[in-house]
């Protein structure tokens, strides 16, 4: 496998994140060795934040508490979940919250997962099918960046339900930019009011981890040359390009 605690190390120290990178790992069982996951989670995302103390795997039956992570995430569910859905779809509905044009939608795994597990990227025992990242503004914008300079496009920012990040990401091979949803705000500690979620398809992260490592360096020159001239321009000066690259120099940066 590719070094992918190298490859943490490299995107925490580009974009100074705060949370550990999660990787996430759509199996067809339990891997040997990896450790079952024992306690209950109020929703799928709620893995989410656990994977940072350490890799565990997970079954349909832990994702029970939550009907849409099950919906997004494709796996195997009882009549008894399938009934507790509706009920969440219709008090959906009577909020206006979700319809049935907007579930149709929603990402779903084109694939049925019989195991999910969920580990810090330094410690993953799989290659991840997604790393998930807790990003603020200005670290979803060298993401971005990376994005648009490798897929030739922009990633969706996407809204309600926060899981459906994983499928988008896994089912295009695409990143995508997660604002999250009032579920997981509420369930996940660490997703901060200044957070939101990026995610990167696994096979890609070397690529990502190399270009995010370049524009991190690119915008903090840059942002340094655009105070410069900032100063500069309030105080009366109008420099040139040539003006404010010096200025930058002389200034130290």
């Amino acid at each position: 496998m590719p070094d992918y605690a190298a490859l943490a190390d490299r995107l925490t120290r580009a974009l100074t994140l705060a949370d550990p990178p999660v990787a996430v790992c759509l199996a067809d069982s339990v891997p040997v060795g990896v450790r079952r996951w024992s306690g209950t989670a109020p929703a799928g995302c709620f893995f989410w934040q656990e994977a940072g103390k350490g890799a565990f795997a997970t079954e349909a039956r832990d994702h029970e508490s939550c009907a849409m992570g099950t919906f997004t995430h494709n796996l195997d569910t009882t009549a008894a979940h399938e009934a507790d859905r509706r009920d969440a779809l219709k008090v959906f509905a009577d909020l206006k919250y979700v319809n049935a044009d907007d579930l149709a939608m929603i990402p779903v795994l084109a694939t049925r997962p019989r195991a999910v597990v969920y580990a810090p990227l330094a410690a993953t025992p799989l290659p991840p099918d997604v790393v998930l990242l807790l990003v603020r503004a200005d670290q979803s914008l060298i993401l971005s960046e990376a994005s648009q300079s490798l897929e030739h496009g922009l990633p969706p920012a996407m809204g309600r339900p926060a899981c459906a990040v994983v499928p988008q990401a896994k089912n295009t091979g695409r990143a995508a930019l997660s604002l999250g949803c009032c579920g997981a705000r509420a369930y996940l500690d660490v997703l901060t009011a200044d957070k939101a979620l990026y995610a990167i398809p696994g096979p890609r992260l070397a690529e990502y981890t190399t270009r995010v490592e370049e524009l991190a360096s690119a915008n903090g020159v840059l942002t340094s040359f655009h105070r410069v001239r900032r100063a500069d321009v309030e105080a009366g000066k109008r420099p040139s390009v040539q003006d404010s690259l010096a200025a930058m120099q002389t200034r130290g940066r």
